[in-house]
């Protein structure tokens, strides 16, 4: 019962920031980007809270599950990203834009920036699915009796989450997220801090988890670092969320809420060190929870489990009410995203360029509404044997493959055409889907290929269909300029 007080407690205190907000919700500008008003130390909490998400709570910590030690190579795709990113930051907050796609329509007009919000808009309802079900799975894990048995069924749960981050992210956008983002960034991070020493030991240790990863047989590797993976394996791994974080329009947004651009770059220099931090922890309690957590079923969310049944029970709560309260950030930010890009890219740029800012706002909440419905039947339609770490994958590969590199060249290369980023957008989202949904391709590839994931392929033919077409139209783009 103290479990469903102490996130009752904490969901009314977030519905609560949001009614308050979203009286200060006055232009579009408030919704989307907080009124370009975040200091660093604010977009850092709120950046955190945005990446380290059900991908990393559940998702990593389930392929930790199954893989043991090795999976501290998981996080490295994304901050060789966040570096590159360091770069890109300063530059994207430059343009007095609100949305991804709004970039590459000024260097390669509307049919690239129209493919970028289909691109993205694909991507981002995959990810809100399993921040669905993630949210449901920590409701149903939380609201277990003595014997194990929930009171809520699976669906049920993901039905009530669902509701109440859409209810909430309707309530004032970007505004309310920040501030709540300051409090469940902090928490997490010392949660995951004061948890690592407290499992440690009630593990007993380095000789306590190799005794106990071998009496269950078949986690013989679950105590090596290197050696597990296989090169393939870390390249499916990896490149996702490093090619993802590169164009996150999620990150990006939060570029454009920063006060200045100077701001911006400083707060991605310090959010590298905080993802290393925070994702190690959470994939190293991860490994320590999966010697004292046996039960394959569990393994899937092996930290949730490990709050309830491993910490005491202040520690517990307090990381289980903010690992919903990550959840619910990234899942609020994921929906966010489309809702502008929907009115910004499309609604504004043809139906009605002269709405209110009264209208805007509506519609903004209207098709945060949609998207969350959207995202809850894409949740459904995902079989059950696939995983958060899965999905995952997949969505960080349609969106990277699709959008990092035309937007990338935006910033930085003055070669790129609209041809090139039309043609590099298709290509990326074309070969992803295919590679993942059409099994007849994979199944008549030569061995060394069918083994890797979407993402190699993708990103190569996105990347080179950019290069190559710019490099055919150039003088062509050069002659109408």
């Amino acid at each position: 019962m103290i479990y469903l007080v102490a996130i009752l407690g904490y969901l009314f205190l977030l519905t609560g920031v949001g009614i308050y907000k979203a009286r200060q919700v006055k232009t579009k500008a408030d919704f989307a980007v907080a009124g370009r008003s975040l200091p660093p130390w604010i977009l850092v909490c709120t950046m955190l809270a945005a990446w380290i998400g059900t991908g990393s709570i559940v998702g990593n910590a389930g392929k930790t599950y199954q893989t043991g030690l090795a999976a501290l190579i998981l996080p490295w795709g994304s901050v060789i990203g966040l570096v590159i990113l360091t770069r890109i930051a300063p530059k994207a907050r430059s343009f007095e834009v609100y949305s991804v796609p709004e970039i590459i329509s000024l260097r390669y007009g509307q049919t690239a920036r129209l493919l970028a919000v289909i691109a993205l808009v694909i991507a981002y309802m995959v990810i809100v699915s399993y921040q669905f079900n993630a949210a449901g799975a920590v409701l149903k894990v939380m609201l277990t009796d003595q014997s194990g048995n929930s009171l809520l069924s699976l669906r049920t749960a993901t039905i009530i989450a669902a509701v109440f981050i859409v209810t909430y992210t309707v309530l004032a956008g970007l505004l309310s997220l920040a501030y709540t983002d300051i409090i469940t960034g902090i928490i997490i991070t010392a949660t995951l801090m004061i948890a690592f020493p407290v499992l440690w030991f009630k593990a007993g240790g380095w000789t306590g988890m190799e005794n106990a990863f071998a009496a269950m047989g078949n986690k013989s590797n679950h105590m090596k670092f290197w050696g597990v993976y296989s090169n393939t394996q870390i390249i499916n791994y990896c490149l996702p969320p490093f090619l993802l974080i590169m164009g996150d329009a999620n990150q990006y947004q939060r570029f454009f809420a920063s006060k200045s651009a100077k701001g911006a770059q400083k707060a991605v220099t310090f959010l590298i060190v905080a993802v290393l931090l925070v994702e190690s922890l959470i994939i190293l309690e991860a490994w320590i929870s999966s010697s004292m957590v046996p039960n394959m079923e569990s393994g899937k969310y092996v930290l949730i489990f490990a709050a309830k049944q491993c910490m005491p029970l202040l520690l517990g709560v307090l990381f289980l009410i903010t690992v919903v309260g990550i959840i619910i950030s990234t899942a609020d930010s994921f929906l966010l995203i489309p809702a502008t890009c929907v009115i910004q890219d499309v609604y504004l740029n043809y139906i009605n360029p002269k709405a209110s800012e009264k209208r805007i706002i509506l519609l903004n909440r209207i098709f945060v509404l949609v998207f969350g419905v959207i995202a809850y039947l894409v949740s459904l339609a995902f079989a059950e044997s696939t995983t958060i770490f899965e999905k995952a994958m997949y969505a960080y590969t349609i969106y990277g493959s699709a959008i990092t590199p035309c937007l990338v060249a935006a910033l930085f290369w003055k070669g790129a055409t609209k041809e090139g980023a039309i043609t590099s957008i298709l290509a990326g989202t074309m070969v992803a889907l295919a590679w993942e949904e059409i099994r007849m391709v994979k199944a008549n590839l030569p061995v060394f290929l069918s083994g890797l994931d979407a993402v190699l392929p993708a990103i190569t033919v996105s990347v080179l269909a950019l290069i190559v077409v710019s490099k055919l139209t150039q003088k062509r783009a050069n002659v109408n300029r």
